[in-house]
């Protein structure tokens, strides 16, 4: 006779429950089985394991030995099933995405506040990154997803559009332009101004809107990102003109904003790697995403 993997599915139920019944049922068996199997198994080992007494079985230290050895082996199998079903589900993995850092701010944390609840033991890595190298990264399909604002997709991926808006005006808390809905050009004429670094594309076409309406205004600081320029106009340096998702996330943080009548088209894409293996996170966090730029956008219709 050979040992099975049923004798000693039986034992370890009987260790664990002390008691003949209440092992049959763990088992889903009946109590004549659990004690037959048992008795086998004290065969083919040659020794017995436990003791009877008035009906009772008692463990011997040879049984006590033999069920901590069978513990390590089970606690082994049981790591090997739960990382199975993980990887069945997906509850656990790492998704990593690239994204220009204003994206960072404003329109990423709710989406992984919002994924973080749906995938608990899910790991996110956010890198960000300023364009080209973005791109490039992309291209080199060094992550699962990536956040832009171009319109044409980097070689190797494919884009989809997540949000598109105008640029708004960003204003102190207190300031006398906020008593308007929204501002002109000729609204800005004058003003303190802080701008995008020079080589931002942005930073060109408002340029160019107010050379060609021949607008002065008085320029204070550059500097290369729009939560920067929240940042300097809450502390009163002056106003300027940035993307919608950076205004509103520093909304009620001592900056106000206000619409532009000109348009300054402003879009998001979302890319994703054609070559790099599918992560199977992906698609749940761009649900999420997609469900976070469908709530901001109505919050600027608003």
């Amino acid at each position: 006779m050979r040992l099975t993997h049923r004798q000693i599915e039986i034992f370890r139920a009987v260790m664990q429950s002390g008691n003949l019944t209440r092992a049959a049922e763990a088992l889903h068996t009946s109590q004549p089985t659990v004690s037959r199997e048992l008795a086998r198994l004290e065969q083919v080992l040659g020794m017995a394991l436990f003791d009877r007494v008035r009906g009772r079985l008692q463990p011997s230290a040879r049984a006590l030995s033999l069920f901590d050895e069978i513990e390590r082996s089970y606690i082994g199998l049981e790591r090997i099933a739960s990382v199975a079903e993980a990887l069945r589900q997906f509850v656990s993995g790492r998704l990593s995405i690239a994204s220009l850092p204003a994206l960072s701010h404003s329109l990423l944390p709710e989406a992984c506040r919002r994924f973080a609840a749906i995938h608990p033991q899910a790991s996110l890595a956010i890198t960000p990154q300023e364009s080209p190298t973005l791109e490039q990264w992309l291209t080199e399909q060094r992550f699962d997803l990536g956040l832009t604002e171009h319109d044409e997709a980097p070689a190797a991926t494919e884009l989809k559009t997540l949000f598109a808006a105008d640029e708004v005006v960003v204003l102190p808390e207190g300031h006398p332009l906020l008593a308007r809905e929204a501002l002109s050009l000729e609204d800005l004429a004058g003003q303190a101004f802080v701008s995008l670094a020079p080589q931002d594309r942005y930073r060109q076409q408002i340029d160019a809107l107010f050379s060609e309406r021949g607008i002065a205004r008085s320029p204070v600081v550059e500097t290369a990102s729009a939560v920067s320029i929240a940042a300097m106009v809450r502390q009163g340096l002056g106003i300027s003109v940035i993307n919608p998702l950076t205004a509103l996330a520093c909304e009620g943080w001592g900056v106000e904003w206000r619409r532009l009548s000109v348009s300054i088209p402003f879009k998001v894409s979302l890319i994703r790697p054609l070559w790099r293996a599918s992560n199977p996170l992906a698609d749940s966090f761009c649900t999420e995403i997609e469900a976070v730029a469908r709530d901001l956008q109505a919050r600027l219709a608003r």
